[in-house]
């Protein structure tokens, strides 16, 4: 039986072409909106937070601007006011519905920042409406409670909001990601024994850097809720500085990184590190270079870095779904989770 995660996996290509074809032509409402700010203020929890990591990333890499995560309980616990005037607050939320996120952004908008909205809850949704301008996505709906599709459409949304930000990348580049991501879903790598290798493991690493690190926060947060690993996203960075000591044979590392650019060879050298300490060592995308250092590996895009993201999270997708059912979980209701998180 097909799950229904695997099913929205499988659609993914279609909902990025729908989500590009729509937001595209929208890059210069996003000079507009945007005009007059000088930093990126970004809203959001969960995967839309794992989101937002890349956003971040790619706005400094890319664009020049300051950006930063918001810390949401500021404004709906403490109620504290904060001056943000030059800043554009994003908020992200796939169901537009969650009401911490919605009232950050309110909040907001009330200290003087310009607002945009991603969601795929459509422009009646709370956060669409609360916002100056609303990129809504076209992943249409989902139905497995682990977002997939509505990840990676929100990852569309993000390439586009940097290009309204005079991003300094080929706009032609996001044509080729749906034809990338269906190559990835037909041929994800060596899919099986990434799966028997994590297994029969409690926990596992996953770490990537710079853009990367999106993915493996992403990817971590899959295994977590829907194989209920004890899974920990770092940076690579921040793997060296000490927590590398838990990587060992009965924790196995899965390393993300694009095919190319400045976060590859530290990726590499990470994967040589784990496996010759004994450890396994799974690599996600990096070319031949990571695959040969890796104890197995799962392909990556090919694609630019600065929109590998929107297909390296696809084979963590994979695996996640194909190592729910070895685990004998159903990763389409995942134990405790529901589709819409409120925070108290």
């Amino acid at each position: 039986m097909t799950t229904f995660m695997r099913r929205e996996i499988g659609e993914q290509p279609a909902a990025l072409r729908a989500t590009l074809d729509s937001l595209l032509p929208r890059v210069g409402e996003v000079e507009r909106v945007a005009e007059g700010t000088r930093q990126t203020l970004f809203i959001a929890r969960g995967t839309s937070d794992n989101a937002a990591v890349y956003g971040r990333y790619l706005t400094e890499a890319r664009t020049g601007r300051l950006a930063t995560l918001a810390a949401p309980s500021i404004a709906t616990t403490y109620k504290r006011k904060v001056d943000l005037s030059g800043v554009l607050a994003v908020g992200l939320s796939q169901s537009g519905r969650t009401e911490e996120i919605v009232e950050t952004l309110a909040w907001a908008k009330d200290c003087g920042a310009k607002t945009v909205a991603i969601t795929n809850g459509g422009p009646q949704s709370p956060l669409a409406e609360a916002a100056d301008l609303a990129l809504c996505t076209e992943a249409g709906e989902e139905k497995a409670v682990p977002a997939t599709k509505t990840y990676t459409t929100q990852l569309a949304a993000l390439a586009v909001l940097a290009l309204g930000l005079g991003a300094d990348v080929d706009a032609a580049d996001l044509d080729r990601v749906p034809d990338a991501v269906a190559k990835l879903i037909d041929d994800p790598g060596d899919l099986e024994a990434v799966v028997a290798g994590l297994a029969g493991k409690p926990g596992v690493v996953v770490s990537g850097r710079g853009l990367a690190f999106s993915t493996a926060l992403e990817t971590a947060l899959k295994l977590k809720e829907a194989c209920y690993l004890h899974a920990m996203g770092l940076s690579y960075a921040d793997l060296l500085h000490g927590p590398i000591a838990v990587v060992d044979e009965d924790t196995p590392a899965i390393l993300v990184a694009a095919g190319e650019g400045p976060t590859l060879p530290g990726t590499v050298a990470l994967a040589e590190r784990v496996t010759g300490a004994g450890a396994a060592a799974y690599g996600i995308g990096g070319g031949d270079g990571l695959a040969r250092a890796s104890t197995a590996a799962l392909n990556g895009p090919d694609l630019p870095e600065w929109v590998a993201p929107l297909g390296l999270i696809v084979p963590g997708q994979l695996l996640t779904e194909a190592l729910a059912r070895r685990l004998g979980v159903d990763p389409d209701s995942p134990r405790g989770l529901k589709k819409v998180t409120q925070t108290e």
